[in-house]
């Protein structure tokens, strides 16, 4: 069975369009995800993005705005027409809970993106994640209580790091067999690679100054 590595942060908005397309995808060539969640500012800036607050206002409103009424609509994907409420909330409870609901994860990220971008749920509250794990057939306290432990935090941190170094670019980033795929509008390609996997790449740039 394939494994693809799926980095991403539990609020991306491009990770939740692209959600029911890459467990299709999945799911048609027996692969599998191994969920990476990370916290997505130091992996963008380390890549050589812009922090969010220092964008301009008009690469904003197309990235994160038209653009995602674009990929809702051409994906079926139900989502919320604003920037979420609570999308400044720390994600560290959620992305711990993603990561302790093993082989749940793929059920939890699911509620837990639809329950950000649907929704407009604040994902940092134990009181909204609880039902959600619920609903994956998980405990709750025990799901919670573990997502806060050490254990689990230091995955989430050692993803981050994973993340900066390969390097990833931003969220969501599909790995195939070690080949990046960054962005949903990729999936396309993730599903050629895992039917025939391309070609290794022979590219060279010279070095940026």
């Amino acid at each position: 069975m394939t494994v693809i590595d799926y980095f991403y942060s539990a609020h991306s908005a491009y990770a939740w369009l692209g959600a029911r397309r890459l467990h299709e995808i999945c799911a048609a060539h027996g692969a599998r995800l191994n969920h990476k969640p990370i916290e997505l500012s130091p992996v963008v800036e380390a890549a050589g993005g812009l922090p969010f607050a220092a964008r301009t206002q008009g690469h904003v409103d197309y990235f994160f705005g038209r653009e995602i009424e674009r990929w809702s609509e051409l994906r079926g994907v139900e989502i919320i027409r604003h920037r979420p409420t609570h999308h400044d909330a720390p994600l560290s409870l959620a992305s711990g809970a993603i990561i302790a609901a093993g082989d749940r994860a793929d059920a939890l990220s699911y509620a837990v993106l639809q329950a950000h971008w649907r929704d407009d749920a604040d994902i940092s509250d134990p009181e909204t994640l609880a039902p959600l794990i619920a609903g994956c057939g998980l405990d709750p306290a025990a799901i919670l209580s573990a997502a806060r432990s050490e254990d689990i935090q230091s995955i989430y941190r050692a993803n981050t790091a994973e993340a900066i170094a390969l390097p990833v670019f931003g969220s969501p980033t599909y790995l195939v067999a070690g080949d990046p795929f960054y962005g949903q509008d990729r999936l396309e390609l993730v599903e050629r690679a895992l039917v025939t996997p391309f070609a290794p790449s022979c590219w060279r740039n010279p070095p940026v100054a």
